[in-house]
């Protein structure tokens, strides 16, 4: 995992994996000790024959777990996953999937909230008014992205606007060929989202790419007062990030993002010229890293530019999730000045699957 860099920038890259490491053994502390953990890594921990809190002390230590299974978060009782340290709070159930089968559930406390007001740090005031009104214009319903934005106008001071969106409904549609009613719908949601717009105050939305370019087909968003959009979803390309720049939003500023209940939210770097428009994202961290795996191999790290898929590994007090082979695919991108770890490029859906996955409204 060497890199080439100037030398204050090792020094930012070799901090930045020391925080790190110190994060892995905090998790690990935390989510194996009897009184704090979750019954699903205490009894996990039972059959190992051997101890985390003793045997992982760095995230390279992480191998000697086997890769993260969806299936385990597929049913319940989903209060497996709540830390004994926990158990009286305020528990929260997002879902990811769904489409087909039990979907996946994630407990959540404050986390949302946590990476959400961290992302906050990113977006130009000048762009997203504090104070401003949201409007919220995409997948509702049990995902966490439904309460974790509304968290984010909140904290920045403002009221997020909701429309009801239900994803699984447009795959159904999706797969049974119904485009005329999956078309229907869509504009059903648009007409919802702006009849709130012309309603209200709202400077500030987040949608994905293809409803943004939907609504766009219908009116000038400068026009009706947005002055920044925080866009996410698997549709997101370079050209479309090229499109919306250039011709769908006229100046108002575009935040792309990469996220999911199970990681939660990647910042994208400020775009420059060489980069052509790419996608590029940064995990959290130390809360959450991304590694960029061969698709065989997956104990293999790819060199920096080259393709591989997503590896996910979430590290907060809430959930413990290590090595977690997600979708998607991507180019592993180099370390910078302004997130000095790992980060992703151009995020698609991983190719060896797309003859399965229905992304719908994304």
């Amino acid at each position: 995992m060497s890199i080439a860099t100037a030398p204050d920038l090792t020094a930012q890259v070799q901090a930045a994996q020391t925080a790190l490491d110190a994060k892995v053994r905090e998790i690990i502390q935390w989510h194996f000790n009897p009184e704090t953990g979750c019954p699903f890594w205490l009894d996990y921990a039972s059959k190992l024959g051997w101890d985390p809190r003793e045997k992982v002390t760095t995230f390279a230590d992480l191998q000697k777990f086997p890769e993260f299974q969806d299936e385990w978060l597929r049913g319940g009782p989903v209060r497996r996953w709540v830390p004994k340290a926990y158990a009286n709070s305020p528990i929260s159930t997002f879902e990811t999937g769904g489409s087909t089968g039990v979907p996946k559930s994630r407990i959540s406390i404050n986390d949302f909230r946590i990476d959400y007001e961290n992302f906050s740090d990113t977006l130009p005031d000048e762009f997203f008014p504090k104070g401003a009104d949201w409007l919220h214009l995409g997948p509702t319903g049990p995902r966490r992205l439904r309460m974790a934005v509304e968290h984010l106008a909140q904290h920045r001071g403002g009221m997020c606007f909701l429309v009801d969106l239900d994803p699984r409904w447009v795959i159904k549609l999706i797969k049974r060929g119904q485009m005329d009613e999956m078309e229907r719908y869509k504009q059903h949601v648009i007409e919802q989202g702006l009849t709130l717009l012309r309603a209200h105050n709202i400077q500030c939305m987040f949608t994905t790419p293809k409803l943004l370019e939907a609504i766009c087909e219908k009116v000038s968003l400068k026009k009706m007062g947005i002055k920044g959009v925080f866009c996410g979803g698997t549709e997101m390309t370079p050209q479309f990030h090229r499109f919306a720049v250039e011709e769908l939003l006229d100046g108002i500023y575009f935040a792309p993002t990469y996220g999911n209940t199970l990681m939660g939210l990647a910042t994208h770097k400020a775009p420059e010229p060489k980069d052509n428009y790419a996608i590029i994202y940064y995990p959290p961290a130390p809360r959450a890293a991304i590694e960029v795996v061969g698709f065989d191999e997956t104990n293999r790290h790819v060199e920096y530019g080259a393709t591989g898929r997503v590896r996910l590994t979430t590290l907060t007090k809430e959930f413990f999730m290590p090595r977690f082979l997600e979708r998607d695919e991507c180019e592993r991108e180099a370390p910078c000045a302004q997130y000095p770890w790992d980060g992703v490029r151009n995020v698609r859906p991983f190719s060896r699957f797309q003859k399965s996955v229905v992304e719908g409204v994304y």
